[in-house]
Formats: C-alpha cells, sequence, structure tokens
C-alpha cells in the first residue's frame, strides 16, 4: 500500500469521527443547551449541507495549489472548526462550529480519491479509493465509540477537542507522507463543470443522495431509538456504534473489491438489500438482539455502496474528475442532511423513533430505481460514458501530480 493511501487514511478517521459521533451525543448536548432531539439534530443537517457548500468551493479554491498543500489546509480548518464547537457558548455557535468543519470534508475525499486513484493500476482504482475511506469506516468502530464515552463520562466538550487532535495528526500525516506534486496543469473549472453535462454522472450522485440517505435517516437518531424503544442503556450506545462501525468497515472493503470487477450489480444487490432491511428495522428495533444485528447490516449494506459509486462518478467524469468527486462527496452528504432533517419531521410528527427507518427504506428503493435506470441507459448505449465537452477526455493517469 503506497504511504500516501495510508496519509490520506489518517485525515479520513478524523473527519469520519467528527461526522459521526454527534449521534451519540445528540442527548447530551441537547440537555445541555437546552433544546429538543430534532433542534440538535440541527448539527448533522447543517453539517451535511455545509458539505454539500464547501466540496466544490474550496475543490476550486484548491485549483491554485498542490493537492498536497490543498489537504493540509483543509485539515488545518477541519481543526478551527472542532475548536470553536468544543468552545461553543450557546447552539448557534456550536452549529457554526460544525458548519467551519464540515467545509474541509467535502474537498479532502473529492481531492483524496483523484490522489488515491491516481497511486495505483486502473483496475486497482476502487480499492485504493476503498483504501482511504478505510480510516473513515473505521473512525466508526475506534473513534466513535471512544468519543461518545468521552461525551458521556466527561462532557461532550472534550470530545471536540479530543477530534480536533485527530485533525493534528491528519496535518501531520499529510505532510509527512504524501508526496509533493506539482500544481495540476491545464486545470480548466469549465471542462470540469462540463462534466456535469454527462447523464450518468448525474444518475450516480443521485444514487449518492438517495443511497446513503437511506443509512442516515435510521443512523442519526440511533440514541433515542435504542433507549426509548429497543430499551438499551444509554451506556449501551457505544458499543452499539462499534457494531455499525464493523459493518461499515466489512462494507467498505467488500464494496471496494466488487466495485472493480462487478460494479453495477453491486450498487443492484447493496441498494435493494439496504431498502429492506431498513424497512425490517421498524420490527427489529423492538428486540435487543435483532436491533444488533440490524445495525451491523445498515453499516455493512450502506457502506457497501460508497467505493462503487464514487468509482463510477470518476469513470464517467474521466476527462475532469477532481470536482465531480468532490461533488459526489458533498451529494452523501446532501443525502444525511436531507435524510436526518426528515428523520426529525416524522418523530415531531409523534410517529416515534422507529419512523425514520422508513424514510430511510423509501430513499434506498429510489436509489435502486436510478441505478437499475442508469445500468439500463449504459446497456443501451444512450450515454456514452464521457464528459461532454467537445474534447477527447484523458483518463485518470497512474501518477498522483496531474487531474
Amino acid at each position: 500500500m503506497p504511504l500516501a493511501l495510508l496519509a490520506l487514511a489518517i485525515g479520513a478517521f478524523g473527519i469520519g469521527t467528527t461526522e459521526f459521533v454527534i449521534m451519540g451525543l445528540l442527548p447530551d448536548i441537547a440537555a445541555d443547551f437546552q433544546v429538543s432531539i430534532p433542534t440538535t439534530g440541527l448539527l448533522v443537517t447543517g453539517y451535511a449541507l455545509g458539505v454539500v457548500l464547501g466540496a466544490p468551493l474550496m475543490t476550486v479554491l484548491g485549483t491554485r495549489f498542490t493537492r498536497k498543500h490543498m489537504l493540509m489546509m483543509l485539515m488545518g480548518l477541519f481543526i478551527v472548526g472542532n475548536v470553536v464547537s468544543a468552545l461553543a457558548p450557546v447552539f448557534g455557535v456550536m452549529l457554526a462550529g460544525r458548519v467551519i468543519a464540515s467545509l474541509a470534508h467535502g474537498a479532502f475525499f473529492g481531492i483524496g480519491s483523484v490522489v488515491a486513484a491516481g497511486l495505483v493500476a486502473p483496475e486497482k482504482k476502487a480499492g485504493a479509493i476503498a483504501m482511504m475511506f478505510t480510516g473513515l469506516t473505521v473512525a466508526n468502530v475506534v473513534g466513535v465509540p471512544l468519543g461518545t464515552f468521552i461525551g458521556q463520562s466527561a462532557g461532550w466538550r472534550v470530545t471536540f477537542f479530543v477530534v480536533a487532535g485527530l485533525g493534528v495528526l491528519g496535518l501531520l500525516g499529510v505532510a509527512k507522507l504524501v508526496p509533493e506534486q506539482p500544481r495540476p496543469e491545464g486545470v480548466r473549472i469549465g471542462l470540469e463543470l462540463a462534466a456535469f453535462r454527462n447523464v450518468q454522472v448525474l444518475l450516480a450522485m443521485a444514487m449518492t443522495v438517495l443511497g446513503f440517505g437511506g443509512v442516515f435517516a435510521a443512523i442519526t437518531y440511533i440514541t433515542p431509538m435504542m433507549t426509548e424503544t429497543t430499551g438499551y442503556a444509554s451506556s449501551s450506545v457505544t458499543w452499539l456504534l462499534v457494531l455499525f462501525g464493523l459493518g461499515m468497515v466489512g462494507g467498505n472493503l467488500i464494496g471496494g473489491a466488487f466495485a472493480d470487477r462487478r460494479l453495477m450489480p453491486m450498487l443492484y444487490v447493496s441498494l435493494g438489500a439496504l431498502a429492506v432491511v431498513l424497512a425490517l428495522f421498524t420490527l427489529t428495533a423492538h428486540d435487543k438482539f435483532a436491533a444488533a444485528v440490524t445495525i451491523v447490516l445498515i453499516g455493512g449494506l450502506g457502506f457497501a455502496t460508497v467505493p462503487p459509486l464514487q468509482k463510477r462518478v470518476l469513470d464517467q467524469a474521466a476527462g475532469a474528475p477532481t470536482l465531480a468527486s468532490a461533488v459526489n462527496i458533498g451529494a452523501f452528504n446532501l443525502g444525511n442532511a436531507l435524510s436526518a432533517w426528515l428523520g426529525g419531521v416524522v418523530i415531531a410528527a409523534g410517529f416515534g423513533y422507529t419512523a425514520p427507518t422508513w424514510v430511510g427504506a423509501a430513499l434506498a428503493a429510489s436509489a435502486l430505481l436510478l441505478a437499475l435506470l442508469s445500468g439500463a441507459l449504459e446497456r443501451r448505449g444512450g450515454t456514452s460514458g464521457q464528459v461532454v465537452t467537445g474534447h477527447t477526455p484523458e483518463p485518470v493517469p497512474a501518477t498522483a501530480g496531474r487531474s
């Protein structure tokens, strides 16, 4: 494994921890700021929307710098945001800190995906992307449960200081392990934007929004669901999040392995199974053992879609992948924001803490329909799979130094 992939995984670990640890701390933060659980859920929605906006913005700004320097600056922004959250005197400042940290998220994974794919042979691109995302999934096995435990024991503010420390480690990892590269030449925003005229790129991003949105619909409110409906003690949420993280790790590696060989069939199976499991969660949430098994399956099936979807965007926008890659990361978080908001709506409407799982099932089923449509168009030759620019696109190179 190239050491640069390890550096990207370290940064992904810190970002993954701050993104997901909030779920285990919602009740504590709500009590501290004296706001409702649905209102506290805005910390999830606000972060996700910040990723959506920050991904293209920071990526465009990043064309002025080498990829290594841009990744370092993004980790610095991440550190600042988490420190602001840790010191927040009121809920509004806490939300602002979350948004600041989120601005680094999309561009880091977007630029990182291009770098990772360029470090290996073309037939191993999805595996390299999955390796980078392993840092994100391992965060859910180690970082999120540990952060939840720290927050419940020493206070949620301590958790965010620890997360800021993880950002420092990520910054040092990028500085030490990612090789120096010249600033990409010939980068034109018009060429990057032209990728979005490809129907297959847009379909892949829509699948991203709906598919992973289904996961977040259920997981955002996992703490009140498990404590109020399933009957777990609040201290059990930590190991339940470990189970979710283990599922994510397995799903990520499986998705990366199959995406290099059978990308679309992998999407069909994972999205279909995810829709079924989310629908069943309404029933299994009433039994402790069944709920724990379901949480593992949601993590595994949800993250099995990540490497295939990211690789599909890179393949379909092969001539100008950087912006499309970053925007697709934003699409994951747009789905998170949509599902977290919809989940809060159905809870506030009085349908109970299991109602968001139905929202998630509907979102995942919609993503499956789009995947089937995308596959049908591809078989019929309805799209060329290339960027519509009037120029012959170049494949992602075997080195990380060019776009």
